[in-house]
């Protein structure tokens, strides 16, 4: 839920003079966000639609293009163009047929965006000339176990492209570390706008232009829930290579999408997993460490990029685990921040209900 009165970019810049284009997803619910409702065309051809648009619209003053290619979200592609057999899977996957079938077709998404998105690049090139910034970056990490609804650096941890001619060197990269909360008045002050009084994040464009190496000493993230395949409460901080995760409710199941959406194009393979499991330990390893999370999770992000070592309950850790801990207790409780899940949780002293019992339906209230 957003509070009431928070800013948003577009009204903002919209205030500003700037003409507002949208094309695909660029927003999240049903309901827009106040100033942000856009007459939307089908997500498909998007290159050829911003063509069309700006070729048949004259336009004075600045613009803001957002386009938003849904791949690689669920369903993936079914015509993969590379071959299951051959792809290279993440440590913490399965490895079966099933397994290998959808991670090609997931690369193969990935695949056609990163196409369409470099076309729209092309396009700002012809249509702007050098005087325009291109921002690429996704909301969250793939539909996977460990990927989306996860604290794991494969769901939070998105790339960031930053196109700006005459003052972002070519080919550079940078460590720092930024939030997407940054990402409004690194825009705005990129684009010469006044920034809003009260704002959450802090511009991260001197990083771009190479005149600082640091941004932030610490990110925070946060998973509450969404529906009921996802009711698992997750708080994270991240200072330098470590990070500290805070499992809310260790006494119950972590499930997801991945494992409660069995459907082709997404979840379809997890009943290969299980099949696994029944016979291989380390399938059955796992799974158990997708559905049963310890209390605290500690890593070492340089040493173990995939955070399958948990360094919490080893002694030579203990400060950093206090340290950490600390951190992020103050973060929740400077957010107004209950730490309570959205939904009941399923306790792992039960069974997990699975199909139509996985959450008992809310009772309706009869309109008068």
């Amino acid at each position: 839920q957003v509070k009431a009165g928070t800013k948003f970019l577009l009204p903002i810049l919209k205030a500003r003079g700037y003409h507002i284009a949208s094309f695909g997803k660029v927003a999240h619910g049903r309901n827009p966000m106040p100033g942000t409702a856009f007459k939307s065309l089908p997500p498909r051809n998007m290159s050829q639609n911003v063509r069309k648009y700006f070729n048949g619209k004259k336009i004075d003053g600045p613009v803001c293009l957002l386009v938003g290619d849904r791949r690689p979200h669920v369903a993936w592609t079914k015509e993969s163009i590379y071959d299951p057999g051959k792809v290279t899977l993440p440590p913490d996957f399965i490895d079966t047929p099933e397994t290998r079938q959808h991670w090609a077709r997931y690369l193969s998404d990935i695949t056609g965006m990163d196409q369409e998105m470099g076309r729209i690049y092309e396009f700002a090139q012809e249509k702007f000339g050098e005087n325009f910034i291109f921002l690429f970056t996704s909301d969250h990490g793939g539909q996977w176990p460990r990927g989306k609804w996860n604290l794991y650096d494969s769901g939070t941890r998105v790339p960031l492209v930053v196109s700006w001619p005459g003052k972002i060197a070519a080919g550079k990269r940078t460590n720092a570390m930024v939030s997407w909360v940054d990402i409004l008045p690194t825009v705005m002050e990129m684009a010469g706008c006044k920034l809003p009084d009260q704002i959450d994040g802090k511009s991260f464009a001197t990083v771009l232009t190479g005149k600082q190496q640091v941004h932030r000493d610490k990110i925070f993230t946060t998973q509450t829930g969404d529906g009921v395949m996802n009711i698992f409460p997750i708080r994270s901080v991240r200072v330098g290579n470590f990070k500290y995760i805070h499992n809310l409710r260790p006494d119950a199941y972590h499930t997801n999408h991945s494992d409660r959406l069995r459907k082709d194009g997404a979840g379809a393979y997890w009943d290969s997993w299980d099949q696994a499991a029944k016979t291989d330990p380390q399938a059955a390893a796992i799974i158990k460490r997708y559905y049963t999370r310890p209390a605290e999770e500690l890593f070492d992000i340089a040493k173990d990029p995939q955070e399958l070592n948990n360094l919490a309950g080893k002694p030579e850790y203990r400060e950093k685990l206090r340290q950490l801990k600390s951190e992020l207790a103050d973060w929740t409780k400077s957010q107004g921040d209950t730490l309570k899940p959205h939904r009941q949780p399923h306790l792992t002293s039960k069974p997990l209900p699975s199909g139509k019992d996985l959450q008992p339906k809310k009772p309706r209230t009869k309109k008068p």
